[in-house]
């Protein structure tokens, strides 16, 4: 079948973008590597909480994201998980997707919504590392309930690493946050919330050494502005230092790139007809990489992408309270 749009991506962006593209009337396929819907919300941090997302003063990462998947299917698009998208041919009618299964899914637009793209977590870059990764090391946490009664350092300063310190305070025994400036990466009220929790902070350290036998019993920690250094006895050690990102495969389609950013224009268009991106992957001169601002872009997106495929649409079709939408299945059908 030759789609309307095939969106790569399942994350919270992607996810959007399929449910306005179902609401257009267009045919959806959605493809992903990983295993599930949400993306990052369910793959790294589906127990974390998310506080910049409109109607939700606080829902956890994977709430979020069951009810973003929910919406998403409301229409029935194609889903393709545990699919990697590869190579990308223009046809007389489109384009055609080829996937690490041999696939050839055809397609009259794309919409790319891959997040960061492939990513690793960034590494502290020590000696000991790989012995202890497992052993109490970790690069994030899938369930708090784990570390519950445990003595915990997360490294950070960003949104991540301040988000997870304050969560895990709720849990163990005691939480140290390292972090290698005096400032923080993370927005104020979060700051706010960190300086006034049961949270050690301690800054401005990098970890220096893991220590231990079996598994990690203690961290090392030095100081960034001289030669201070101190241990600090630990059961885990979190590292929330960032991703290390790429877009794979997609740097081989003719898209004009920026970094690691798809350069997009004012419609979310690449510079391949029929091709568009939003959300973390995409760059324009205002980007801001929030859920919030990412949703907006996959919406802008698909109506450019509708008014290609039908010149007669109209760009802005109206409010979604305008008219009844059909009922929204249920995740827990077969």
């Amino acid at each position: 079948m030759n789609t309307d749009v095939t969106i790569i991506g399942a994350g919270p962006t992607g996810l959007f973008g399929a449910f306005y593209a179902g609401l257009r009337g267009m045919t959806v396929r959605i493809v992903d590597s990983l295993p599930e819907l949400g993306g990052q919300l369910t793959a790294l941090y589906p127990e974390k909480y998310v506080y910049d997302m409109p109607g939700f003063p606080a829902i956890l990462a994977k709430d979020l994201a069951r009810q973003m998947a929910e919406q998403a299917l409301r229409f029935g698009p194609e889903v393709r998980l545990g699919e990697t998208a590869q190579t990308l041919e223009r046809t007389e009618d489109g384009w055609v997707l080829g996937t690490d299964r041999s696939e050839a899914l055809e397609t009259r637009t794309l919409l790319i919504t891959a997040g960061p793209g492939a990513f690793q977590p960034t590494r502290l870059g020590l000696a000991e590392e790989a012995r202890f990764e497992g052993r109490g090391l970790r690069y994030g946490v899938r369930a708090k309930g784990e570390l519950a009664g445990r003595r915990v350092v997360v490294v950070g300063g960003g949104d991540s690493a301040c988000d997870w310190a304050l969560a895990l305070s709720e849990v163990a025994r005691e939480v140290t946050l390292v972090h290698r400036r005096d400032g923080f990466r993370a927005h104020e009220e979060t700051v706010k919330a960190l300086r006034e929790s049961p949270v050690r902070i301690l800054t401005p350290f990098t970890v220096s050494a893991l220590l231990g036998d079996e598994r990690l019993e203690a961290v090392e920690i030095a100081r960034t502005d001289g030669d201070g250094r101190t241990v600090l006895e630990c059961d885990d050690l979190v590292v929330n230092i960032g991703f290390k990102s790429s877009l794979g495969p997609i740097r081989s389609w003719g898209i004009e790139t920026v970094g690691n950013q798809i350069v997009v224009d004012s419609a979310f268009r690449t510079n391949l007809p029929g091709v568009f991106a939003a959300g973390d992957v995409c760059a324009h001169g205002s980007k801001l990489k929030l859920i919030a601002t990412g949703v907006g872009e996959a919406a802008t997106a698909v109506c450019f992408a509708k008014v290609l495929l039908d010149p007669t649409a109209k760009l802005f079709p109206g409010h979604s309270s305008e008219g009844e939408l059909p009922p929204a299945p249920s995740l827990t059908e077969p």
